[in-house]
């Protein structure tokens, strides 16, 4: 089955040079979107209570955008976050690209809801 691209955007009260960190190492992940994260040779292991995945590390652009691809997805496929500042309030904006079943998109944005929930409590934001 094919998946659809999956787009979001949610606006922080912050600078990227805070949450950027938090998109871009396992360190910073590990605060917000997973219980584990493990990172070594430019793969990142995440673990939910018994659940593994692991995703490489495709690309980086400092304090802009990271790229990851699932190991286990089919091979165009991705998740990325990318920040940019918006120009009428100049709030940070995170805009999140995923790949989702088609009939699993509301559940994948459902999950990305709750994940940037947790984000946000980590910044206080």
């Amino acid at each position: 089955m094919a998946k659809e691209i999956l787009e979001l955007e949610y606006h922080f009260n912050t600078s990227s040079k805070v949450l950027f960190p938090r998109l871009s190492t396992a360190i910073g992940l590990n605060e917000w979107f997973a219980d584990e994260v493990n990172e070594k040779d430019k793969i990142f292991t995440f673990r939910w209570d018994k659940e593994e995945r692991s995703a490489e590390l495709l690309s980086v652009k400092e304090g802009r955008s990271v790229r990851f691809h699932w190991v286990d997805d089919e091979e165009d496929t991705y998740f990325e976050f990318n920040l940019s500042t918006t120009e009428l309030t100049d709030d940070l904006a995170l805009r999140i690209t995923d790949f989702a079943e088609n009939d699993e998109a509301s559940e994948m944005k459902e999950l990305w809801d709750a994940q940037i929930t947790d984000l946000k409590r980590v910044l206080g934001a």
